[in-house]
């Protein structure tokens, strides 16, 4: 088995820039979409599985070209090859540690892991197991980051698939674990003709049982697909909802008008986990200096920014910020802004977030060169 750094530099970094020493929160991180290249390989060697490239920066390259394509059923096609070799405990297992150690070497002092349990059962696990491996791969990773002096937090997020019929079913198994990793629930997938209106039955079973929910919307789909997620399905958050901005009329820029949907999301403070990468990808934002992100943060929205999957986008939360300080206008206040947006809204109890609050505020992050 090859060695891995422990800490690697993230992707798209240089591992000079000053934005890696900042704290940041990362609300919208899918665990199949964050595996190390080289980890892929070795997996995919041990059982005979074949990969595009068995070289790390081809077949990084591989995985992000195959994502530029604009079309979001293409996108989700490459998680093909790395869910294949995420059935096992130890495989599991290993995925997950090294994503929190990815997060830790990005600057995250907390960190939610947004996985699909029951795309995960191909080698025998059961859902339960699938979940128990999953979370002793993260409590390892936080313990292997601690032995090194590193602080971070993190918690799963048991999602569900839009186009299956089992969002009952694991919703249950969300609530089973709630008091042993699971901070929250959400549904994914391809979003356009499979509507959140369509598990109202698992989002009444949490909303009952007092279980925080965010919901993909309003990235393959429009306007409606994140009136139903708010309206109807009682999310606390949005998953991506950068189309939202088709509720908005820019035709004057110096008096914006938001629609009724718009107004709500706005001024009740639903907050936005933005992915300006992966939405550029999936053709729901022109550029990242056309992002809507930049738009909604100026108009008083409630925004997170997130890295949503850091293989396929070849991205991680540092190259998100620098991003949006070299192609969009924003400065450190900014980073700091939706820092904070983002661990306020965090599926974490309240005294937890104010003392991660205290770090994400300490004097480095206002007083650094970016």
């Amino acid at each position: 088995m090859t060695s891995h750094p422990r800490f690697p530099t993230p992707f798209g970094v240089d591992p000079h820039d000053p934005l890696l020493a900042l704290p940041k929160v990362s609300l919208h991180d899918h665990l199949d979409g964050g595996l190390r290249p080289q980890t892929i390989i070795e997996l995919a060697d041990e059982i005979g599985y074949q990969l595009p490239s068995n070289n790390a920066g081809e077949l990084q390259l591989w995985f992000r070209d195959a994502c530029d394509s604009g079309d979001l059923v293409r996108y989700l096609e490459t998680f093909d090859h790395t869910t294949a070799l995420m059935q096992t405990h130890a495989n599991l297992h290993r995925v997950a540690t090294e994503w929190v150690l990815d997060q830790v070497a990005d600057g995250v002092i907390y960190a939610e892991a947004r996985w699909a349990p029951e795309q995960h059962l191909a080698g025998g696990l059961s859902l339960d197991e699938a979940v128990d491996a999953v979370q002793a791969g993260l409590d390892a990773g936080v313990a292997e980051a601690a032995l090194e002096g590193k602080t971070i937090v993190v918690g799963q997020l048991i999602t569900a698939m839009r186009h299956a019929d089992r969002s009952v079913e694991i919703a249950e198994l969300a609530l089973r674990h709630r008091d042993a990793g699971a901070v929250g629930f959400d549904i994914a997938g391809a979003e356009l003709g499979f509507p959140a209106s369509n598990h109202r039955e698992a989002f009444e079973l949490l909303h009952r049982e007092n279980f925080p929910v965010t919901i993909h919307a309003g990235e393959a789909d429009g306007v409606l697909s994140v009136w139903e997620a708010v309206q109807l399905c009682n999310a606390q958050r949005i998953g991506h909802g950068v189309r939202l901005i088709e509720d908005c009329d820019l035709s004057d820029p110096g008096n914006p008008r938001l629609g009724r949907l718009a107004q709500w999301v706005r001024d009740r403070h639903v907050p936005l986990e933005l992915c300006p990468s992966s939405n550029v990808q999936t053709a729901a934002a022109p550029s990242i200096a056309e992002h809507p992100i930049t738009w909604f943060k100026n108009q008083g929205f409630t925004v997170a920014l997130s890295p949503d999957n850091r293989l396929m986008s070849g991205t991680s939360m540092t190259r998100e910020m620098r991003l949006l300080m070299d192609e969009a206008g924003w400065d450190h206040d900014d980073l700091l802004w939706v820092s904070v947006n983002a661990l306020q809204n965090a599926f974490l109890d309240l005294p937890d977030r104010e003392a991660l609050l205290d770090e994400l505020l300490l004097p480095g992050f206002e007083g650094s060169s970016v």
